[in-house]
């Protein structure tokens, strides 16, 4: 296993580094070093200038329009996105659905949906999780009824990922009965502007908009949108879920997060306290073994090798630094990672003492602490909670 770059892949970093500074726009920039919302047009704008590059599909093969990376170079398009500041690729559509449409749907499905996803111009939700069916995914109940060229379904789905500005979802339903319950799924790809599709919004704790539930009211959906086989959806899933916890990892976002969480704590007179520092360290160390392992998996790709099967192991440590980062981060805030004015930092104007700021009660590094804090609760849940996940890498890595 060799973990250095060549030269090859050094003058690659250099390449992507230097058109990533040229076309990222600095506000958005801003906004996401500054943990600021992004909105749907902002994470839109970025994903259509890659799009124009052919760079949103950064992992796709070329015969479907991508660049044909390899897994190093994947990882370093990744980390120089973190580090600039990018907004981060929402995953549905290129990270997730594509890979299941070029490994399982049919010539003319690839050639229906793969522009669209590969342009940033359709959005994609996800539709697997639903009241009751969360690790434990193949309890669904979502019903697909086949009524000649047509489905008929009917059912939830909840903790929709900005749902609400999906153009078309991939969803896990029941077409079957018999035999065990992961035998009887089917994979369906929804238009969400369907007459009896309704989303309903779950504002959280920090009053953003972020999941939704959406239900399935008698909605008829063609028959030609089934990816591969009736009853085979558990085997696409899987495919799909090996790319997201991978995904969920996301080291390169650690990586920046890291340094955002040392800036805090030297504005806000901590970085002197050692056993703090000594935290932080002990943060640094996880990620940087955590950068190791994903470089492993890369490693093994570029010879060649299968790697998805450590997906969970990448997805439980990476969860983990996420909610870790955070904590600290709230630590080394203290009072002022409290409140969460979002009108003040629109505006500008929650001004950060330490710089120069105007504004008394808080600083701008800290206001958006809170809400990110509470917000990250959730990354050892979704995707496969962390104790399913556990119980996986024992049975297929560990083999016990």
């Amino acid at each position: 296993m060799d973990l250095n770059l060549t030269p090859d892949e050094l003058a690659f970093r250099h390449e992507v580094r230097d058109w990533v500074r040229a076309n990222l726009p600095a506000d958005l920039s801003h906004r996401v070093l500054n943990s600021l919302r992004l909105s749907r047009d902002d994470m839109q704008r970025w994903a259509k200038i890659l799009g124009a590059k052919g760079w949103l599909g950064y992992a796709w093969p070329q015969q479907f329009g991508g660049p044909g990376w390899n897994a190093v170079q994947k990882h370093l398009f990744e980390e120089e996105c973190a580090l600039a500041g990018a907004p981060r690729i929402v995953p549905f559509g290129p990270v997730m659905v594509a890979p299941v449409i070029m490994a399982f749907g049919s010539p003319e499905q690839q050639k229906r949906f793969l522009p669209g996803i590969a342009s940033g111009e359709v959005w994609w939700s996800q539709g697997y999780s639903e009241p009751g069916s969360g690790s434990d995914l193949a309890s669904l109940k979502t019903r697909a009824e086949r009524h000649g060229d047509k489905y008929i379904v009917n059912g939830q789905k909840t903790w929709t990922t900005l749902g609400q500005y999906g153009e078309w979802i991939f969803c896990l339903v029941r077409t079957s009965t018999e035999g065990k319950p992961q035998t009887g799924i089917s994979f369906l790809l929804i238009d969400m502007k369907s007459p009896g599709v309704t989303v309903r919004p779950i504002i959280m704790l920090d009053g953003e908009h972020e999941v939704n539930e959406v239900f399935f009211d008698n909605v008829e959906v063609p028959a030609e949108n089934l990816i591969g086989e009736e009853n085979k959806g558990w085997t696409y899933a899987k495919h799909l879920l090996a790319h997201e916890r991978t995904n969920i990892a996301d080291v390169n976002r650690a990586k920046r997060e890291l340094e955002r969480l040392k800036r805090i704590a030297k504005a806000e007179g901590l970085w002197d306290d050692t056993r703090f520092r000594d935290q932080i360290a002990l943060l640094e160390v996880d990620v940087v073994a955590l950068e190791m392992l994903v470089l492993r998996v890369a490693s093994a790709e570029r010879s060649g090798k299968h790697s998805l099967d450590i997906a969970g192991l990448l997805k439980i440590r990476g969860s983990e630094v996420q909610q870790r980062y955070t904590e600290l981060m709230m630590q080394a805030a203290g009072p002022f990672g409290v409140p969460f004015m979002l009108e003040a930092m629109e505006a500008g104007w929650q001004g950060d003492q330490a710089l120069g700021g105007m504004w008394p009660g808080g600083a701008a590094h800290c206001a958006p602490l809170a809400g990110t804090f509470f917000n990250f609760r959730k990354t050892t849940i979704y995707g496969g909670s962390n104790e399913v996940q556990r119980n996986i890498v024992s049975q297929t890595v560990l083999g016990a």
